[in-house]
């Protein structure tokens, strides 16, 4: 479609300018997925020759046991698979581990024991010690972990001093279901969300030395909060946004200055990580009053009034993060209600019932969207205006944790095993 002079629509350029925001993104790290959400923070893959099908006895390139109980999603890089686990013994404590796993193979390479402590008991049963996934600086020297409360940490994975934890610190706090949000990169900072009854503060380390760069608090009211932030670009400049519990915010990277906000009172317990893209920022508001909203990020101060550009809450997501796909826009619901939205509009396409239970948020692969639920089964859509089922996947296990692309293959995490899934020869 073309507008005034030849040119194209707005729709059409914005759609255009999302597209090559995360193909330059996706090619900072070609072949690897260095955190939550791969590449771009937002769950899309360019490997056009990933799988369609796949069983316990179709397209598994390698199925490796993993020790203790985490939902932390695979993170790929250097030719390993990094996530992390807990391993508890009633008697002596938990131990908090960064394990790696070969990419090709995936017999195990390293067993790091991060943190012990005390903790024996869930916060939360559905939860675990281990939630947070873990990121990969783009020189593939380092993987940063994080275990909410209980830590975060710099391992080195390069040459002599592969596996040596290269510092720690810890930002306590307490909270009603434990650990969730994953840690962010940015220009040498290793950026975390700490959202607690007692305190809730975006936080920005070295990188190189773990040692805080800068603190910005939120106001009260505060409230539990789970979700991961996202960096994006206004303009010529980059933003942080940050969603916690009864406001999102986006903030200035290298001080963490606080440059707009949207407040929602009801909301709190949030746990899926922001998109971004024609201009928006799509971003729930959480548990109690769930609403889907698309923000501009262009504003300064409170923008409630003034750059919410729609709002949802017939089908708005709890804990699965959305994903983008041109004007599109696809959430599911904890119970398993997929919604199809107009990104620009906020206007429903369709609605359908996917079933069972969804925690891991969607990926975009192969010109596909995949749905992973909670009891093994991904459904595999064709994005569209049209609901079009094009396969129904079923692993063994419970999956909870984000699949990871890299290679033509999918890294799936269950709550015993690793999986390779690829095309097979």
């Amino acid at each position: 479609m073309q507008g005034a002079g030849g040119k194209p629509s707005l729709s059409v350029r914005t759609a255009l300018g999302a597209a090559l925001t995360l193909s330059v993104a996706a090619a900072a790290h070609a072949g690897g997925w260095p955190q939550f959400r791969g590449p771009t923070g937002q769950g899309h893959s360019q490997d056009a020759s990933v799988p369609l099908t796949w069983s316990e006895t179709e397209n598994i390139a390698w199925k490796t046991a993993v020790p203790g109980r985490g939902w932390s999603s695979p993170v790929i890089g250097g030719g390993l698979v990094w996530l992390t686990t807990a391993i508890t013994d009633r008697e002596t404590g938990t131990s908090l581990q960064l394990l790696s796993y070969e990419v090709i193979s995936g017999d195990a390479d390293r067993n790091i024991e991060v943190f012990a402590i005390s903790d024996t008991t869930l916060l939360n049963q559905k939860n675990s010690f281990a939630s947070p996934t873990p990121v990969i600086d783009p020189n593939g020297e380092r993987v940063y972990v994080h275990f909410g409360a209980q830590g975060t940490a710099a391992v080195s994975v390069a040459g002599e001093t592969h596996g040596e934890v290269l510092w720690r610190t810890r930002f306590p706090y307490t909270s009603q279901h434990g650990n969730g949000g994953s840690p962010i990169l940015h220009e040498g900072l290793l950026i975390v969300s700490i959202d607690g009854y007692d305190t809730a503060f975006l936080v920005a380390v070295d990188a190189e030395t773990g040692e805080e760069r800068w603190r910005s608090v939120r106001p009260s009211p505060i409230s539990q909060a789970y979700s991961t932030p996202l960096v994006i670009e206004v303009g010529d400049a980059k933003q942080i946004v940050n969603v916690s519990a009864f406001r999102a915010s986006g903030h200035e990277p290298a001080t963490g200055r606080e440059i707009w906000r949207v407040e929602y009172p009801g909301g709190f317990s949030n746990v899926s990580r922001p998109v971004y893209g024609h201009g928006l920022v799509y971003l729930s508001t959480g548990f109690n009053e769930p609403v889907l909203l698309a923000a501009r990020p262009t504003g300064q101060g409170n923008v409630t009034n003034s750059e919410i550009a729609w709002r949802l809450r017939r089908g708005a997501p709890l804990t699965v993060s959305p994903i983008l796909v041109g004007d599109e826009l696809y959430t599911v619901t904890d119970s398993g209600i997929a919604t199809c939205i107009d990104a620009l509009t906020g206007e429903i396409r369709w609605q359908h019932r996917l079933g069972g239970n969804h925690s891991a948020s969607p990926i975009h692969a192969g010109g596909r969207i995949y749905f992973q639920n909670e009891e093994g089964v991904t459904t595999v859509i064709e994005p569209g205006v049209e609901f079009e089922q094009l396969a129904r996947n079923e692993l063994d296990g419970s999956t909870l944790a984000s699949t990871a692309v890299s290679d033509g293959a999918f890294f799936v995490r269950t709550s015993t095993h690793l999986y390779r899934i690829e095309e097979s020869p």
